[in-house]
């Protein structure tokens, strides 16, 4: 079983339950299992070749890996300059006051700006090409921002950088998406989510290591770990060409009857796709007027905060407790790596259970906890080094958990696509105010940057209520409905989940 995420042999009870739970396309009730070999909604039989476990687990390694390490690599080249500046990229710079976060807050701008436009150009340009096609560019920028003379010249990359990574995360959430249902899905989503913390334990390690080239060819340390680090993208996005899958319906390395069972499987439990069908501005405009949906982005946007602010500050934080500067990057790898098996763990659980709201608002409550510890305690090094750990499980295991318990209760490829793609987008203007919580005059308590924090990820747990009473009370309202099924089936395509046969995961 690959990653611990290959599908279980499951038995008819457990099928059962699930059938219970979560409703295809054709009622509340379903007599048939939609987890098992036989798709009743289409009439599709598994091919013989293979079983739907089976199927489950050649899935996850051919599209989980890759996203995987294309996530890490994007996600390394956006914060280690976090790792550089504590090997002197302001000092070199001449960077002043506030020019710093000014650097970091200027990647957001366009970041922000095109997260839509890119999932709709994922959609029509495909996977392999998109995402390949931007990881080299990122990857390229990230290498010139190695040379980089001026402050001018690091907002100019910093900026490019934000254009090129803008489709990264939503666009490799909408693919995975696409491949899995709601019950299977979150042990992938926070396995593929988690490459932020294999980054942030990867980037301490290598920005430790790299380092220790200060001076070669007469280029400081810092620059290496753009150089090298940028280098390594390149080369991996040249290979991923070949490599990244595109969506079910186009993937080559699946034969035509494969094809149509994980099409019709993910139809069972989701509804139609409409993957044939182009999104319109009148598709943007009705995903955009659910209030779930803006809902959803405030619960990501809570998050953002603590999650940024951690992310690029980290190093910073953990050098006022003391350390070396190489010390200072290896004891910033522990709690990323806690945090990659907790997360882990509540999605593993998560998917058990087939529930996601308890365990969303749980991982938020040990994130609040670890920032108050480090807002009210200031003079113990052991304590508050063991609070950056509460942080880093909370925060980021909330965050995989949250978007993945919204993106799978989107129903078909436009309203996926949009929903997601505004989830990111919206809650990525947090960044903005997470680059601007840790200021150089505030150190070395941070109380303003801590108390920052904790505002924002109760907003995180507000919206997560909300969203998950809306969800209950769609849920309730249409088990009490009796004319459901009068609806056409391209009716229930064009809905999404807002067919009244659809209900949401809680």
């Amino acid at each position: 079983m690959p990653f611990g995420l290959g599908g279980s042999e499951k038995k008819s009870s457990d099928e059962s339950q699930y059938a219970q739970n979560y409703p295809g396309e054709h009622g509340y009730h379903h007599d048939y299992p939609p987890t098992g070999d036989v798709d009743s909604d289409l009439h599709v039989v598994c091919p013989s070749t293979t079983t739907d476990s089976k199927m489950t687990r050649r899935i996850d390694i051919r599209l989980i890996p890759v996203l995987c390490i294309l996530y890490l690599l994007a996600f390394l080249d956006r914060v280690n300059i976090g790792n550089a500046n504590v090997y002197g990229l302001s000092k070199e710079l001449g960077l002043k006051n506030v020019e710093y976060n000014t650097a970091l807050v200027i990647f957001f701008v366009p970041y922000i700006l095109f997260e839509i436009p890119s999932n709709l150009l994922l959609k029509k340009f495909k996977p392999h090409i998109w995402l390949a096609a931007n990881m080299f560019m990122f990857g390229l920028v990230t290498v010139l921002q190695g040379l980089v003379k001026s402050y001018s010249g690091l907002l100019a990359t910093r900026f490019f950088l934000g254009v090129f990574e803008t489709g990264m995360f939503p666009g490799c959430f909408y693919l995975i998406g696409m491949y899995y249902r709601r019950a299977e899905a979150q042990k992938r989503f926070s396995f593929f989510f988690s490459s932020t913390t294999l980054a942030g334990a990867f980037g301490g390690l290598l920005a430790a290591a790299i380092g220790k080239m200060d001076g070669a060819a007469n280029y400081a340390g810092w620059r290496w770990i753009f150089i090298l680090e940028g280098a390594l993208t390149v080369i991996v996005a040249c290979i991923f060409f070949f490599v990244i899958p595109d969506f079910p319906e186009e993937a080559k390395w699946l034969t035509s009857e494969e094809k149509t069972y994980v099409v019709a499987r993910l139809r069972a439990d989701q509804g139609r796709s409409a993957r044939e069908r182009p999104i319109t501005a009148k598709d943007i405009m009705g995903v955009l007027s659910d209030y779930k949906v803006i809902v959803a982005g405030f619960m990501y946007f809570g998050l953002i905060v603590p999650a940024y602010g951690y992310a690029y500050f980290a190093p910073t934080i953990i050098k006022t407790f003391g350390y070396s500067p190489i010390q200072t990057q290896l004891h910033s790898v522990p709690p990323w790596a806690v945090a990659f098996a907790w997360a882990m763990f509540l999605a593993t659980m998560s998917d058990a259970a087939w529930h996601r709201w308890a365990f969303a608002v749980g991982s938020i409550l040990i994130g609040i906890a670890g920032f108050a510890i480090l807002l009210a305690v200031h003079n113990n090094r052991s304590v508050q080094y063991a609070a950056l750990f509460l942080v880093t499980m909370g925060t980021y295991s909330a965050m995989p958990i949250t978007i993945c318990w919204f993106n799978q209760n989107l129903g078909g490829h436009h309203r996926r696509s949009v929903g997601s793609a505004w989830q990111i987008g919206f809650g990525n203007i947090g960044g903005i105010i997470a680059v601007f919580a840790f200021l150089p005059g505030d150190a070395p308590k941070y109380v303003k940057g801590y108390a920052i924090c904790i505002a924002f990820i109760i907003l995180a747990i507000i919206a997560c209520m909300v969203y998950g009473f809306a969800c209950w009370s769609a849920n309730k309202t249409r088990n009490k409905m009796t004319n459901s099924l009068d609806l056409t089936e391209d009716q229930k395509m064009e809905l999404g989940d807002m067919s009244p046969d659809y209900r949401y995961l809680l």
